[in-house]
């Protein structure tokens, strides 16, 4: 039975691989194997996973940040933002910004060192040929990030307790009204505890390092999003089963209480944790309807 199910798996996985075949090539394939090979044949190995790693951490950062940051100087998409009553200022940003580059280069850049070490201990590859599939990496970035969110939600409702959390979490929500750029504003002890659950997916799936700098920028898109402080309307984030989103972590945020998960709604709603939450907007969404009579 065992064989038949192993038959079954292979003959799947070559259907897959022939369709793939058939496909015509992506266009920015090409040029990315041709960059990807120039870089193996010239850089050594500690060289690029620590900094390539570094150099894809940094720019993915803030490019997704860029666009937050534009839009404060845009009027009609002041609309979208949330907490409209509390708007940006130079000075939040300065300070958000130099705890950022404290954080990334004093703690974040010593644990991305160790990246090299990980791949030589678990054989992981390197080379073009090696390389998983864009649905491969896709489907690894997803379940990277279900590993994360369960760990993220048990420890950062840890951080909330009372006698931990003035020493620790108190300094990321030093803003009630987030924007991009503060996602990673954090205590450099919170910056470990819970940037280690990024860690727990990439040691059960990663087989290329390939899958280390996707699943970077994947976790970097979607916690800056939630920390944007706009809710735009066509978000492809929202495509993704039970996403969280920017409304249900800016809420986290103003009310300090809830909603502890970094991606998902599920644990919340598991739990309960997401009551104020569900409260609050059924009495705004009640407020601002012209045609509820409770209210009158």
């Amino acid at each position: 039975m065992n064989d038949s199910g192993g038959d079954i798996l292979s003959s799947a996985r070559l259907a897959v691989e022939y369709v793939d075949s058939m496909l015509p090539e992506n266009p920015l394939q090409g040029p990315f194997r041709i960059v990807w090979r120039y870089m193996i044949s010239n850089y050594t190995k500690f060289q690029i996973a620590t900094w390539g790693s570094l150099l894809v951490h940094e720019l993915m950062y803030f490019i997704f940040c860029l666009p937050g940051f534009i839009f404060q100087f845009i009027p009609y998409m002041q609309k979208y933002k949330i907490q409209q009553d509390k708007p940006e200022t130079w000075e939040k940003q300065w300070n958000c910004f130099k705890v950022l580059l404290f954080n990334h280069f004093c703690i974040q850049l010593p644990m991305i060192c160790g990246t090299y070490y990980f791949t030589e201990f678990f054989n992981i590859p390197y080379t073009w040929d090696t390389m998983p599939r864009w649905y491969t990496l896709l489907a690894q970035c997803f379940g990277c990030a279900v590993i994360e969110d369960t760990w993220h939600y048990f420890l950062h409702r840890l951080l909330h307790h009372r006698k931990i959390y003035k020493h620790i979490h108190k300094m990321h929500h030093d803003f009630s009204s987030p924007f991009g750029m503060q996602a990673e504003y954090a205590h450099p002890l919170e910056t470990v505890i819970l940037g280690a659950g990024f860690f727990i997916g990439i040691m059960i799936f990663c087989n290329h390092v390939m899958l280390l700098w996707a699943w970077v920028a994947f976790r970097l898109l979607e916690t800056i999003d939630v920390h944007s402080g706009y809710d735009i309307p066509i978000n492809p984030l929202h495509l993704i089963p039970f996403y969280a989103g920017s409304r249900f972590h800016d809420f986290h945020h103003m009310n300090f209480i809830g909603n502890y998960a970094s991606t998902f709604t599920y644990w919340d709603k598991i739990f309960g944790t997401d009551s104020q939450f569900n409260t609050y907007y059924t009495k705004l969404a009640n407020k601002n309807d012209p045609d509820d009579k409770k209210m009158k």
